[in-house]
């Protein structure tokens, strides 16, 4: 039912090799799709447009805050 998630990588282009990392964000990624999918349906059975909750729920990603920012 899920699909794989990318090869997680940093800055540098060097691979998350740690498996105890990549289970971490496989799982956090597991979640935020059930999440969405299920805001998703919400929306719909509430005849929000499909297109307005695909565009709301991009924005959410794009409006995330990196407090890790390097200066």
């Amino acid at each position: 039912m899920h699909k794989s998630w990318p090869k997680w990588v940093r800055d540098d282009g060097s691979v998350v090799a740690c498996t105890e990392k990549v289970k971490v964000m496989t799982e956090n990624f597991d979640e935020i799709k059930q999440i969405a999918q299920d805001a998703l349906e919400d929306g719909l059975l509430m005849e929000v447009s499909e297109q307005q909750m695909r565009e709301a729920l991009h924005a959410l990603v794009d409006n995330l805050i990196n407090p890790y920012q390097k200066k």
